[in-house]
């Protein structure tokens, strides 16, 4: 019913600067259902994140986590969030109809707190054991040996076998909703700029142009990018703005 999702900031890798281990779990069970190291925590680890979550195992009823910038605005220091005023990750979950949960204590997020504690006490060793410094290694490491191994240590049967989850119709159906949406206007030579990049829309079948048109920019938590009008995707490219090529452009 619902998940836990917090960052932990630690030298979690021996000889090299502290790192953000990005944790979802259950908070019924303690189940660690996503587990990964990144530079620093934000929005796009949080789509990342949860779109693992959601292809292996579906929809929750709701989010709980802290109440960093990435997750709420919050118009004075330690005060209560805006929750009419929402980030990228707020408007996600909106619009997957999952309640998210602002904790306002680190009593209140006990569940995460102490796993953290294990984590720190257990994976650290076990990354030194086994040699690696990288992070893509690591990672692997992660997601292949350790999860499975801490999940039958330490996560607690659910009282009933019935699943909360609902699950999804197909792993791709959150990706342009798990990704960051800006609008933008198309300049006069068929352009959108984006953060630095300018991002060319191809003549289609429906329309030669789309000049003046209000449009929306997608990055997705791997960098590449889209551009939608409406529900339809005009065109897809790499992070550095290339257009990638696709047979067919996909409707969100």
């Amino acid at each position: 019913m619902m998940l836990h999702q917090d960052g932990s900031r630690h030298a979690w890798l021996a000889g090299r600067a502290p790192l953000d281990l990005i944790v979802t779990l259950d908070d019924a069970t303690g189940e660690i259902y996503s587990a990964f190291l990144v530079e620093e925590e934000g929005t796009a680890s949080t789509f990342r994140a949860l779109k693992q979550v959601f292809a292996a195992h579906g929809l929750p009823g709701a989010l709980y986590t802290d109440r960093g910038s990435h997750y709420f605005h919050t118009p004075e220091a330690g005060g209560k969030v805006d929750k009419g005023r929402r980030t990228q990750v707020g408007r996600a979950l909106h619009q997957l109809g999952i309640e998210h949960i602002a904790a306002y204590s680190p009593e209140a997020r006990g569940r995460s707190e102490r796993a953290f504690g294990t984590l720190q006490d257990r994976l650290v060793k076990e990354l030194a054991l086994a040699g690696i410094v990288g992070i893509e290694a690591a990672n692997r490491f992660i997601a292949e040996r350790y999860l499975p191994d801490h999940n039958r240590r330490f996560a607690v049967p659910p009282e009933l076998e019935d699943s909360a989850f609902v699950p999804l119709v197909r792993p791709g159906q959150v990706d342009d909703i798990l990704c960051i949406q800006t609008e933008r206007s198309v300049a006069n030579d068929n352009t959108v700029r984006y953060a630095n990049r300018v991002l060319q829309i191809p003549a289609g079948p429906a329309r030669p142009h789309y000049v003046k048109a209000r449009v929306r920019v997608h990055e997705y938590p791997d960098g590449t990018l889209a551009v939608f009008h409406g529900p339809r995707c005009l065109a897809r490219y790499q992070p550095c703005g290339a257009p990638i090529e696709t047979p067919n452009r996909q409707a969100a």
